[in-house]
């Protein structure tokens, strides 16, 4: 993984992707700037989520994704868009759930805790099923965040039980559909590690 992540980016998606997780480092130096710790907090979070496609080499377009998705999901709480858009809480709900669920999925993976089949019936099923699985846990794992950060933290948090239930059931649509994209790629095109040495001459000799 390591190597993964030191490589070069190769074309323009890759290298826009790359970009992307220059302007998250920059959001987090503006924040603290010209607007609040708490929100310059909020953006170092998503530091490290946008590093791993890095580390798991996902391919470019789907880093791009992740990476726009995230910083727009931490900025709409720098601008209050959430409370001021009637449905930017879920449509940020559904795409965010979405890009990390089907990362997630990449992660388990990417380090054998999953193994997707190649071909047969469960080679679309698996990615579908376990994507939207890991996607509903995620978004259960967030609304007991933002209920631990309303009762410890701040009452300014909105929780409320019909907010949670549709938070957690958009999320849930978005993962199952980043799990049916995911089931229309063939042979894991969305990761491209580099070789291991042994993987290499392999390859050479064969």
């Amino acid at each position: 993984m390591i190597e993964n992540f030191l490589r070069r980016p190769h074309g323009r998606t890759a290298l826009a992707a790359d970009v992307v997780r220059v302007l998250g480092l920059l959001s987090v130096v503006a924040a603290a700037v010209w607007w609040s710790a708490t929100d310059a907090g909020v953006l170092a979070l998503v530091l490290p989520a946008l590093l791993l496609p890095r580390f798991i080499a996902a391919r470019p377009l789907v880093d791009l994704v992740y990476g726009i998705v995230l910083l727009v999901a931490a900025w709409s709480n720098v601008f209050d868009l959430y409370t001021s858009i009637s449905w930017w809480d879920l449509a940020v709900h559904l795409a965010c759930t979405g890009v990390v669920a089907a990362m997630l999925f990449l992660l388990l993976t990417r380090v054998e805790i999953i193994t997707a089949p190649a071909s047969g019936p469960a080679a679309a099923a698996v990615p579908i099923v376990l994507t939207a699985l890991i996607g509903l846990a995620a978004s259960a794992v967030w609304e007991m965040i933002e209920w631990l950060g309303k009762a410890f933290v701040s009452d300014d948090i909105f929780v409320a039980y019909d907010d949670t239930i549709a938070d957690m059931a958009i999320g849930g649509l978005g993962a199952l559909l980043a799990g049916v994209a995911l089931a229309s790629m063939r042979r894991q095109p969305w990761s491209d590690s580099v070789p291991a040495p042994e993987e290499t001459r392999g390859a050479a000799v064969g």
